[in-house]
């Protein structure tokens, strides 16, 4: 017999310990006295919503349309689309992260939990075993939520969800199941970019921080380096992050220089302005406030599939990166990132 939404809805609940299809009553003591910051989710179960976006969230993977591919298979019933991602999450690893920016990273590190699969698919990307092979385990929101609670304990700043457009649903259900377990870290959904403006609006007053990637700016490049080819990603990216920064604004840091929440966007430069870094900067400067946080990235390396596209074949050269961040600069973008900054300085001396 097919699952329903509601019977696979109650199973993820029982297993959690947590109803959360019945809606939440009552307020939850999350450790923070009221007049201390408090994370986002927090607030939205206080209000007695997180449970209804719960639903909306995991209703759409009925007819999957959770991402911007609409493949409308029914993920409920194990139907795979692009991404190859079923009811459940799959992870391949968490940990505190140390290479992340600095506002997220602090003394204890970043909380990442790397996700598998991915609906991008770059032909350059980094973590292919994990995005194209999908390799990693499958967990249940109750285990993912003891994953959120271990990064805790372990004196990590933030939860830090990688390549999490896929199981956003999943992502739900299981800060919703660690918040009542004592969760009271930021939010931090890290992701490619390519999200679709409803999915992003199911996380409002759940994400503290977003952290997208806007990683071409011309429809014919991104169609080129993205497998089946996505020309529509400018657009949707650039879509997705307004509707980001109209919901968290401006990064905002603690007494300790660690983010609580906001925008940061990162940008990764490519050989021969494949990524069209001066269309990103000027795009930046005329759609958002000129103090977003910004990381433009040097750190392009050949990998996977990047041998046969000649003009990504290699990596950047101290010319590329230093032009980059000089438009940056030109353009009147005054909040870069530290180590952007900093290896601005390193490429000047080695020209």
């Amino acid at each position: 017999m097919a699952t329903t939404r509601r019977q696979f809805l109650q199973g993820m609940a029982v297993t959690a310990g947590s109803l959360f299809t019945a809606g939440c009553a009552n307020a939850l003591d999350t450790g923070f006295p009221k007049d201390e910051w408090r994370p986002a989710y927090a607030e939205l179960e206080e209000a007695g919503l997180l449970a209804g976006r719960i639903e909306q969230a995991y209703a759409r993977l009925e007819s999957c349309d959770i991402c911007p591919h609409g493949c409308g298979v029914n993920r409920l019933r194990g139907e795979k689309g692009f991404c190859e991602a079923g009811a459940r999450a799959v992870v391949h690893s968490h940990g505190p992260h140390f290479g992340e920016e600095l506002p997220l990273v602090g003394r204890g590190g970043s909380g990442t939990i790397f996700f598998s699969h991915c609906n991008l698919r770059c032909v350059f990307c980094q973590n292919w075993p994990i995005a194209h092979l999908g390799h990693g385990r499958e967990v249940d929101d109750a285990r993912l939520a003891d994953v959120m609670l271990d990064l805790q304990r372990r004196g990590c700043q933030n939860i830090n969800v990688v390549t999490p457009t896929h199981f956003l649903p999943n992502i739900l259900g299981a800060v919703r199941i660690a918040l009542q377990q004592g969760l009271h870290l930021p939010l931090c959904y890290n992701t490619g970019g390519y999200d679709s403006v409803d999915s992003v609006r199911l996380l409002d007053g759940v994400v503290d921080i977003y952290l997208p990637d806007l990683k071409f700016m011309s429809p014919d490049e991104s169609a080129r380096y993205v497998v089946k080819g996505r020309g529509d990603y400018p657009d949707t990216a650039k879509a997705a992050i307004l509707e980001m920064h109209r919901q968290v604004g401006d990064t905002v840091v603690s007494g300790d220089s660690i983010a609580r929440r906001g925008l940061m966007i990162r940008h990764l430069v490519m050989p021969n302005q494949v990524a069209g870094t001066r269309e990103f900067v000027d795009w930046m400067a005329a759609n958002l406030p000129r103090e977003t946080y910004v990381n433009i990235m040097s750190q392009y390396r050949v990998e996977h599939m990047a041998f046969d596209y000649q003009p990504i074949a290699r990596a950047i050269t101290s010319q590329e990166y230093v032009e980059a961040m000089e438009w940056a600069v030109a353009a009147g973008l005054t909040n870069l990132d530290t180590r952007s900054l900093a290896n601005l300085e390193i490429h000047r001396r080695m020209l």
